[in-house]
């Protein structure tokens, strides 16, 4: 139940000049039993993105819907995590579990788009990455598809940088062992 409606909300939340993006990716409805019958409270999944590598999912509990969105931004704004962008795509394969879901996420040649479905979709079209491959294995709850793939992008590295840091920081022991004998 992935909804297709985007909002941008410029200077919205203290950001200013910033172009994010949300979009609501599931809602459901839970119904506590109480004495004098039934209380109703609803969940939205909310993905917020700014199409420049930033992305971010948060879940927001209310009484309404907008009131959940509206949580669920604020949540999805305060856990961003940048994406390493290599051209329009990822740059590397990866594959991460989370409860019964499977991730696998795959860089593609420029022009191939993004085929995923569904919660991964919105999260890699938000953060901005053009060209990928996306398939989900395991169970297809979106809520675990949402964290299995917020935690593939977030555990993404940009081999050169990689190399460059190993590289460095052994370096650097390297040189203080020889000034020091």
């Amino acid at each position: 139940m992935v909804s297709q409606q985007a909002r941008t909300r410029p200077n919205a939340y203290g950001d200013e000049g910033s172009n994010i993006t949300e979009r609501v990716v599931y809602t459901r409805r839970i119904a506590k039993v109480v004495k004098g019958g039934r209380r109703l409270r609803f969940n939205a999944l909310v993905v917020v993105g700014d199409g420049e590598g930033n992305v971010g999912a948060g879940m927001g509990k209310a009484i309404a819907i907008p009131d959940a969105v509206r949580k669920g931004n604020a949540v999805a704004r305060r856990e961003m995590i940048t994406i390493p962008i290599k051209g329009s795509s990822i740059p590397h394969e990866i594959t991460v579990k989370v409860g019964a879901s499977i991730v696998i996420i795959k860089p593609a040649p420029v022009g191939t788009g993004i085929i995923a479905a569904g919660a991964m979709r919105a999260i890699l079209e938000l953060g901005g990455v053009r060209d990928v491959v996306g398939k989900s294995l395991g169970s297809r709850n979106p809520i675990n598809i949402v964290a299995a793939t917020l935690e593939a992008l977030r555990q993404l590295r940009d081999p050169q940088q990689e190399i460059a840091r190993r590289l460095g920081s052994r370096g650097s022991t390297d040189s203080k062992a020889s000034d020091s004998q």
